[in-house]
């Protein structure tokens, strides 16, 4: 690829020799020949392309100027850097962890459908009944249960887990060891339990004679574009699917309990818990390690904070922060006068001190 060529695909101001070729993009400092690809959308690499190997570089529009004079031989100004990453790490990504074709080791019971280009790595397992669409690439010991049904272009990494009946929409991404349709975590006592009395009386008032488990009979469904990260665990509806919709993104270590339905184009960080039976909106955030209580709803368009935990609905299209999560500016105010109570504490033991001494003798102890 040249310069001028990668200028085009990232909508990119060119400044420069559009000839130079454009190979390998890389840290300023990590460059190693002339035609790898200096990244350097953050003003503060600039500095370093005046002793860059690249002769390539990419930088912020509004920085062009800051550009070292003859450092580089093209510079290819992006509006938006971080939407310039994306079109430039697609350009450079690597081909599909499995080659074309089914290895050998793999088993693919009677019945199960695999439309046409699908690959299927070593020691994958495809049950009965399922279909997989076209140019699917299919991980090393993927496991996809009976009935599963995968729309065109999905990519499932190593160790992927697919429980009988879900369905998955087009060009979904899952990434190692996600699990699909686990059974819910889902249990009754025979009689009224603890975390029955802790919810109507804040008092633990009975205790567990013993743990039923609830079966969960339905299964996932993923909506188009799709992608789930790494060890991520959505479990299987009881009654109905558990959902997630199109465009939504989920990050490693995320589990979404059975019955949860989400949005379209949400993000939902690491470490995110989802009680069962709780709804998010579309285009909800949920930052690293916020917890969601059981069958409450976040609204669309609401940001909670990393770490926060939700108790309660909320509304939409509000920033939430803190346990229980509050809107921004309530959590703030709080913190701040969390600050002051130090002074306050002061105040009011000078206070005592003084009405103490007017009962001793009439006269104030403190000037």
């Amino acid at each position: 690829m040249t310069a001028a060529e990668l200028a085009a695909l990232l909508n990119a101001t060119l400044h420069g020799d559009g000839t130079r070729p454009a190979v390998r993009p890389c840290h300023p400092r990590e460059a190693r020949a002339a035609d790898d690809i200096a990244v350097a959308m953050d003003p503060d690499l600039l500095p370093l392309l005046a002793d860059c190997r690249a002769r390539v570089a990419v930088v912020a529009a509004d920085a062009v100027d800051r550009v070292p004079e003859g450092a580089v031989d093209a510079v290819l100004a992006v509006g938006r850097p971080r939407l310039a990453m994306a079109g430039l790490t697609a350009a450079f990504a690597g081909p599909p962890p499995v080659g074309p074709g089914i290895h050998p080791t793999a088993v693919i019971e009677d019945g199960a459908v695999l439309g046409a280009d699908v690959a299927v790595g070593p020691f994958a397992v495809i049950a009965a009944g399922a279909e997989i669409g076209e140019g699917t690439v299919i991980g090393a010991h993927v496991t996809i249960g009976a009935g599963v049904r995968i729309g065109p272009r999905g990519l499932l990494h190593a160790g992927v887990r697919i429980g009988s009946g879900c369905t998955i929409g087009s060009d979904v991404i899952l990434h190692h060891n996600a699990s699909l349709a686990a059974d819910g975590f889902s249990f009754v006592t025979p009689e009224k339990g603890s975390v029955e009395s802790a919810k109507e009386s804040g008092r633990v008032e009975a205790t567990n004679t013993g743990l039923v488990r609830i079966h969960s009979l339905a299964a996932v469904t993923l909506g188009d574009h799709v992608e789930i990260g790494a060890n991520a665990c959505l479990d299987r509806g009881t009654l109905s699917d558990t959902r997630v919709g199109d465009h939504t993104k989920i990050d490693d270590l995320v589990l979404i309990g059975h019955n949860v339905q989400v949005g379209s184009h949400c993000m939902i960080c690491g470490q995110v818990g989802i009680a069962g039976s709780a709804v998010i909106g579309d285009r909800v955030v949920l930052a690293g390690r916020v917890g969601v209580a059981d069958h409450v709803t976040i609204g669309d368009d609401a940001v909670v904070a990393a770490g926060s935990g939700v108790g309660n609905s909320l509304k939409g299209r509000a920033v939430y922060y803190g346990t229980p999560a509050v809107e921004r500016e309530r959590a703030f105010e709080a913190y701040m006068l969390t600050g002051r109570l130090k002074g306050l504490f002061r105040d009011v033991k000078a206070l005592k001190a003084d009405m103490k001494a007017l009962r001793r003798d009439g006269g104030p102890s403190h000037g």
